[in-house]
């Protein structure tokens, strides 16, 4: 059973009669006639008897003529849309990332899409997915990890990692405070899941050091009440808080940040228009949550910060 079969019985039993469904398929009647003769032939049963001049449907006809046109309709979508693919357009576009950054970036962002925007999807990932398998499954994803090879990539902002303080205690006055004189303090911690976590215990085992009395939790503002509460430094990528004093964290002199990447497939059918999206992304980083990248990529931090510091920062610990 071909789809042009089906559409020419279509036709005919809109027009009611095959010279008229002739004419609007441009064909002979005697072709027509022959061709829905092929299609009750191909399904089995009879589809048309005549009444006087025209033709009318049979039950069995009455019944396949809703799925016939169904089929067509469909036959019709797929058609656009492969048209639509090959020109490397997006209809639909899913987005991946860890579940705090879905909430305070991704979902933010797909609020604001246009009608004409694609059809948005997210899915939630872990902080360091295995990237060509994730890619083979959706279009974008948000991730810290360093751009890969093959992988087309951009940054959506450079989040420092703070470690904030109460005002009557140690490094408060400080310009920043180095890793090694950091893991002397009683610390308040996200827990592994954040990538900021992640980056702060690398340092500290390059450093040969341990980390002295730490409490974990699972959220950056809950970090800075217990870190206001005289618990200990809080170190989270959050604006400060109760007061707290933002400082920038050394390792030697380099400040520790954590990258945002936008990351999606080179052989993508619509590599363009996913970088665009991506684009909007970063800009709708920038406007939402305050700058984070200068002209040279550069992180910039909050006022009040000690050194490597600018105005601006993300709002939440998106990380």
């Amino acid at each position: 059973m071909e789809i042009r079969l089906l559409r020419y019985f279509v036709t005919v039993a809109d027009e009611g009669t095959v010279s008229a469904a002739a004419e609007r398929l441009h064909m002979t009647q005697p072709a027509l006639s022959r061709q829905v003769k092929q299609l009750e032939k191909a399904i089995g049963v009879r589809l048309f008897q005549r009444s006087g001049a025209r033709l009318r449907l049979t039950n069995a006809g009455e019944e396949f003529l809703g799925e016939a046109r169904d089929l067509l309709r469909r036959f019709d979508q797929a058609e656009r849309l492969a048209a639509h693919l090959s020109a490397g357009h997006l209809t639909s576009v899913s987005f991946g990332a860890p579940s705090t950054t879905l909430v305070d970036i991704v979902a933010p962002f797909i609020a604001g899409f246009a009608p004409d925007d694609p059809e948005p999807s997210v899915t939630s990932i872990d902080i360091d997915p295995d990237l060509p398998d994730l890619m083979s499954r959706i279009d974008i994803a948000i991730t810290t990890q360093p751009p890969s090879p093959g992988f087309p990539t951009l940054t959506l902002a450079r989040l420092p990692v703070w470690a904030y303080v109460r005002g009557d205690r140690p490094h408060a006055e400080a310009e920043s405070i180095e890793v090694g004189a950091l893991v002397e303090e009683n610390l308040v911690l996200p827990t592994p899941d954040f990538a900021a976590r992640r980056l702060l215990d690398h340092t500290v085992r390059g450093l040969g050091r341990h980390y002295g009395a730490v409490v974990e939790t699972f959220n950056g503002e809950i970090a800075q009440a217990l870190a206001a509460a005289g618990r200990g430094v809080a170190v989270v990528t959050d604006d400060s808080r109760f007061g707290l004093r933002p400082r920038r964290i050394t390792d030697g002199g380099r400040c520790l940040e954590v990258a945002l990447h936008a990351v999606w497939a080179h052989d993508h059918h619509a590599p363009a228009a996913l970088e665009a999206l991506a684009r909007r992304l970063q800009d709708f980083c920038r406007q939402r949550y305050g700058p984070t990248l200068d002209g040279g990529g550069a992180a910039v931090a909050p006022p009040g910060a000690g050194s490597c510091a600018g105005e601006g920062g993300l709002r939440r610990s998106v990380l």
